[in-house]
């Protein structure tokens, strides 16, 4: 008698049974780089996608966000999960003038809340600069796993005060 079962991870081999592990090999590069379904924007609804802005440096408390309360600088856009970094900052270049400066640096957190303890988390997850071309932009929400519900958490740097260049960026 010879059977094998993989999801219960063990053999039967004659009258002997002997457990085996089974691991993945999938490492994080071949996760990112499974294409994302195309999204086919004249068929498919938009989202609401609320966006916290702050210019301080800094990404939003935690504490800031409750069941009943937000941060006051909210915008509110509708867009796709296929949205690019770089389409999002060019929304954003349309509702704040200052940050259409050459050099003006985003900094992009999704804020979700956390099932495992009560409130929200934050993960960065790229950025951006006007002017200039960098890797992540064209990272998309989706490939983020940006979920309907999460909140967007932009920090907005000016020119005269953007941390210096990671050498990902590069002049158009």
């Amino acid at each position: 008698m010879l059977a094998a079962r993989i999801g219960g991870q063990s053999e039967l081999l004659g009258d002997h049974r002997r457990k085996t592990a089974v691991e993945s090999r999938v490492t994080q590069e071949e996760i990112k780089k499974e294409p994302e379904k195309p999204i086919n924007r004249e068929k498919l609804c938009p989202l609401l996608l609320r966006v916290f802005t702050t210019n301080n440096g800094r990404h939003h408390r935690m504490d800031e966000f409750s069941r009943r309360n937000v941060p006051s600088s909210e915008l509110q856009i509708y867009t796709w999960m296929d949205a690019t970094l770089k389409e999002l900052t060019s929304l954003i270049k349309e509702v704040y003038p200052e940050a259409r400066k050459k050099g003006t640096h985003f900094n992009f957190a999704i804020v979700f809340t956390d099932i495992k303890i009560p409130g929200y988390r934050v993960k960065e997850i790229g950025s951006t600069m006007s002017g200039r071309k960098g890797t992540d932009d064209s990272m998309t929400l989706q490939s983020q796993k940006f979920q309907i519900g999460d909140y967007l958490d932009i920090v907005i740097t000016p020119p005269n005060r953007a941390p210096p260049p990671s050498g990902r960026m590069r002049p158009y």
